[in-house]
């Protein structure tokens, strides 16, 4: 039993951890569950948002408003931080970029609980990957399996093809994301990893966001993206940054795999977006790839 114990708590803790290993996985569990929530109660509420400025408009005023928010509250020391430390910084906030750029192209393009599944994609893999091999390697093929039954219906396809692009490049990102963001977590004091990304991350998203705002700029849309600011990017990224340095990558991705149920029901509650039996059984599998992953998880 001891032995049993020990082995879940390397699955899901820092190594070398001591007796405090169970609340501290018990707190990165909490900030993970706080942080889909906010994220996909933040990307269906972003639809007004969208519509006005565009998906890379709306996103590049959510990233600027972010950074500038714990910019303000960090305060970080630009002069003191190591070489290894900026171009920790600069990767993580270029992938950051790319993930949210993608999302919220993607949203704007196919139901919320699609995009949401595809995107998990990346972290499901990085879990695989990372925390073990043998039939941990089929949970992806699962949860591929489920992405399937999301975007049929029963009577028609859901997905348009440029929607699912930017859908597959949010996995993409995500999976880089969990892994630098792991890395900045240990070479920065704080948050302060966290707000000299996202000044890069903004910065990175000008070029597509700027030509969108200009067309739907206004006082109130400042407002507005603000607001959202702090349910996405700002509260997610900073629980999962706290998160990761709780938590094994491997860990934090098999717990993720809650997001596509999450934003299933952010899409149902906030916009109407019902699911049929076919895509609730979508859904299944890819919770189905999160247990799987768990019960098979390296020793």
């Amino acid at each position: 039993m001891a032995e049993t114990e020990t082995t879940a708590n390397s699955a899901w803790s820092e190594p070398g951890a001591t007796d405090d290993t169970n609340g501290r996985v018990t707190l990165a569990i909490v900030f993970c569950l706080l942080s889909m929530s906010s994220v996909q109660f933040g990307a269906a509420l972003s639809k007004p948002a969208m519509e006005s400025v565009g998906a890379f408009g709306a996103t590049w005023l959510r990233l600027s408003w972010a950074a500038a928010f714990l910019l303000i509250l960090v305060r970080p020391p630009f002069l003191r931080y190591t070489r290894a430390q900026w171009i920790s910084a600069l990767s993580l906030g270029a992938t950051m970029a790319v993930m949210t750029l993608c999302f919220f192209a993607a949203i704007a393009r196919i139901p919320l609980g699609l995009a949401v599944a595809i995107e998990f994609l990346g972290p499901l893999t990085v879990a695989a990957v990372f925390g073990g091999r043998g039939w941990r390697l089929l949970c992806p093929v699962i949860a591929a399996a489920g992405v399937l039954c999301l975007s049929w219906d029963g009577s028609s396809w859901v997905a348009d093809t440029r929607g699912l692009l930017f859908a597959f490049g949010a996995a993409i990102g995500w999976g880089g994301y969990i892994i630098l963001m792991k890395q900045a977590g240990q070479r920065f004091k704080g948050l302060e990893g966290l707000a000299v990304s996202l000044l890069f991350a903004a910065l990175f998203a000008t070029p597509f966001g700027l030509s969108q705002v200009q067309s739907g700029f206004s006082f109130d849309m400042l407002l507005m993206t603000a607001r959202l600011a702090i349910l996405v990017p700002l509260l997610p990224y900073a629980l999962e940054f706290m998160a990761l340095r709780r938590m094994q990558p491997s860990a934090f991705g098999i717990l993720m795999s809650l997001e596509p149920a999450i934003g299933a029901g952010a899409g149902f509650i906030v916009l109407g977006q019902a699911l049929s039996l076919n895509q609730i059984f979508g859904v299944a599998l890819v919770m189905l790839a999160s247990a799987a992953g768990t019960l098979l998880a390296k020793a």
